[in-house]
């Protein structure tokens, strides 16, 4: 049974647009850190002296502590709520990301980037939360389409105009930059959003195992996130060291996934309404492993990665937003934001695993090896969300409680 939350007025807040940017930026900037390391990779293992091993623990150790963090942050948000989650979110992003500009080597860049895991777990149930709380049912799915595309214009910010800033300031100046930005967004909710209302009893204790259809998306989410992350992370380090492309014009490889996954999780999440939401993900998996075997074809034909940048965006980026509307349309009364949690720990667990697998690959120059392995990830999600739809068209659908 799906949670029912009566949509209160969003008092301090206003229409829903106002709300939807809030949320949009809480997302993008709970991920901001890890797309700047992947947008200035060039730059970081140029200048940084990072290796390309290194630049891919960067994305491990920040979804591995998002990961491990998840079920506990959607237990905070189900008990404290939105506006306080929210709040903390962006200034423990500010925080992360003041310490990696100022980070004197890799050691301490790592650690600032695990601090960075506390907003990425808190993100998607807090924001989840806020919707089911101040958005009527027929608009959650379009505004959950939009507040996840909050990531890819963090990825778009640091693909385009905060890697531009690094070129004219240096990365640690461009990476200041979106700390005081992140500070100013925490201003911005704690000011905008309503107060919290005080919970009566406690939230269903929350089991660290998914069940029924949360466990399937987590599956899903998982082989989803290790496909994605060693996109994100390596795509314009391939650019650069493969296809001869300029720091600036590989960083905007990144900058055109984002874009392009904007428009595809706000067309998919429109559409993914109850009968039709269940079929989207195997779908959408089996066009991104399309868009990895392009990746794999720019090797021999350069301007298909900007082919492949966008397909990756529109199809597999999108995924992980319909998997959202799923969790709100199928969460059990009151687990919203652990629900939420739960299937984002294996997003982000998949997160941590993938680029250090591909970046073996890459410290060897193999990238097309790499980008076919990245299909065959994108295909094991196509075949567990395929598996899913079936059994659950087939069957009633019965959860089994945490």
């Amino acid at each position: 049974m799906a949670e029912q939350t009566t949509p209160a007025k969003a008092v301090g807040v206003g229409a829903d647009g106002r709300l939807t940017a809030l949320l949009t930026a809480a997302m993008g900037f709970s991920m901001l850190q890890l797309f700047l390391l992947g947008a200035l990779g060039p730059r970081l293992v140029g200048e940084g002296g990072l290796s390309p091993t290194a630049l891919g623990l960067t994305t491990t150790i920040g979804f591995g502590a998002a990961a491990v963090l998840s079920p506990a942050g959607g237990r905070m948000v189900d008990r404290t709520g939105p506006r306080r989650s929210l709040v903390v979110l962006l200034l423990v992003s500010a925080a992360a990301l003041a310490l990696i500009g100022a980070a004197p080597g890799p050691g301490s860049l790592l650690a600032a980037v695990a601090l960075g895991g506390l907003p990425q777990a808190l993100a998607n149930p807090a924001t989840n939360k806020a919707i089911l709380a101040s958005v009527p049912p027929a608009r959650r799915g379009p505004v959950t389409g939009m507040k996840q595309s909050g990531v890819q214009l963090g990825a778009f910010a640091a693909g385009l105009p905060l890697s531009a800033l690094a070129g004219a300031v240096g990365w640690r100046g461009a990476v200041w930059t979106a700390a005081a930005a992140a500070a100013a967004a925490a201003l911005w909710a704690h000011r905008a959003l309503p107060a919290d209302r005080p919970t009566k009893t406690a939230p269903p204790r929350a089991s660290s195992v998914p069940k029924g259809t949360i466990a399937w998306l987590a599956v899903f989410s998982l082989f989803l996130g290790c496909a994605i992350a060693s996109v994100n992370t390596y795509v314009a380090l391939f650019g650069s060291r493969k296809l001869g492309m300029g720091p600036t014009a590989a960083a905007a490889l990144v900058a055109v996934l984002g874009v392009a996954g904007i428009a595809g999780r706000v067309g998919w999440s429109k559409a993914a309404r109850p009968g039709r939401a269940e079929w989207l993900p195997g779908a959408l998996a089996t066009g991104a492993v399309l868009a990895a075997s392009l990746l794999a074809a720019a090797l021999y034909v350069r301007p298909l990665v900007w082919v492949g940048a966008v397909a990756v965006g529109v199809f597999a980026v999108s995924g992980n937003a319909v998997s959202m509307v799923l969790v709100m349309q199928r969460a059990a009364p009151g687990r919203a934001g652990q629900d939420s949690a739960l299937v984002a720990a294996g997003f982000f667990a998949g997160f941590a695993i993938g680029p250090p697998l591909f970046g073996r690959l890459a410290e060897a120059g193999r990238y097309g090896p790499g980008w076919l392995l990245v299909a065959g990830e994108f295909a094991v999600a196509a075949v567990v969300a395929t598996t899913w739809a079936v059994r659950d068209r087939r069957g009633p659908r019965m959860e089994v409680p945490a």
